[in-house]
């Protein structure tokens, strides 16, 4: 059974409790500047733990000090339930950075 793609209207109600994400077509994204290079590569462990567990993988970028975390669910086509549940666990991760 697939994810359903979410309503454009369920999209911005989504994305109005997440202030740091921003959308792009049919992605949702944010950049974390974290305190040093270390604390990047920590992040970025601990959300592919929470991705694994989920089983719901970003795309990640990481360059120096900054991660920046891309969510779309490909294999639905678009923005799912899926997506907005893993970036409030980014955003949980990301508060808890040093």
């Amino acid at each position: 059974m697939s994810t359903p793609l979410l309503s454009e209207a369920e999209i911005a109600d989504a994305l109005a409790g997440l202030p740091n994400w921003s959308r792009s077509g049919d992605n949702i994204t944010r950049t974390v500047q974290a305190a040093s290079f270390p604390a990047g590569i920590d992040l970025v462990r601990r959300v592919a733990d929470a991705a694994e567990a989920a089983n719901h993988h970003p795309d990640i970028d990481i360059r120096w000090r900054k991660v920046t975390f891309t969510l779309s669910t490909h294999s639905a086509g678009g923005l799912t339930a899926l997506d907005f549940g893993l970036a409030r666990e980014i955003d949980l991760l990301a508060s808890q950075s040093d």
